[in-house]
């Protein structure tokens, strides 16, 4: 199966969540993600905005700034498919822009360079044990990452999680993927 139908399949199991289950198991991916190492050695937390039935971030956003953690979070930008970094300190630096997402303003927050960012969570709609993702088809992430040092993580429930996905030479895995099961040490 290509990536495309990968894609429109996990939309749709995604969605039949019910609301208890997406808020029970994001809540255990949540966890799992602030009680390990990874989030306890940062300083600074790559995160999305998460939107739909992605693992919810707020809570982690909230959590990192109670915590004295810089969160940086992306903007893109579409023309040439690439982004940076901000330091996000309060939502009122949000604006929304394409397709519903919402970013941080740039005349109101700071860059965060690739190296001030310890950790980034990685977004994805499907993932392999190797830490190959299928994102949402910009490929912004996969430039993103192609120089960075810092850990990488993925929060996925644990359907998204499949033997094996279509991987291409730019692709970039991720170290670990966190899901409400599980912290899954990825291989090559």
């Amino acid at each position: 199966m290509n990536k495309a139908a990968l894609r429109a399949r996990m939309k749709i199991r995604l969605q039949q969540m019910s609301e208890a289950e997406f808020r029970k198991e994001t809540a255990e991916i949540q966890e799992l993600f602030l009680q390990s190492d990874s989030w306890k050695n940062s300083r600074t937390i790559g995160l999305t905005i998460s939107q739909n039935r992605e693992a919810d971030t707020k809570r982690l956003i909230e959590e990192a700034w109670r915590q004295g953690k810089g969160v940086a979070v992306p903007k893109c930008y579409p023309a040439d498919r690439s982004m940076e970094f901000r330091l996000l300190t309060s939502y009122g630096q949000l604006e929304t822009v394409y397709s519903g997402l919402k970013e941080p303003v740039i005349s109101e927050t700071l860059p965060a360079g690739k190296s001030s960012i310890d950790v980034m969570a990685v977004p994805g709609i499907c993932f392999d044990p190797r830490g190959y993702r299928i994102g949402y088809g910009g490929g912004y992430y996969d430039r993103y990452l192609s120089d960075f040092k810092g850990e990488t993580v993925s929060l996925a429930f644990s359907f998204q999680i499949l033997p094996l996905i279509p991987a291409e030479r730019y692709d970039v895995p991720v170290r670990r993927i966190i899901t409400e099961n599980e912290v899954l040490q990825c291989r090559e």
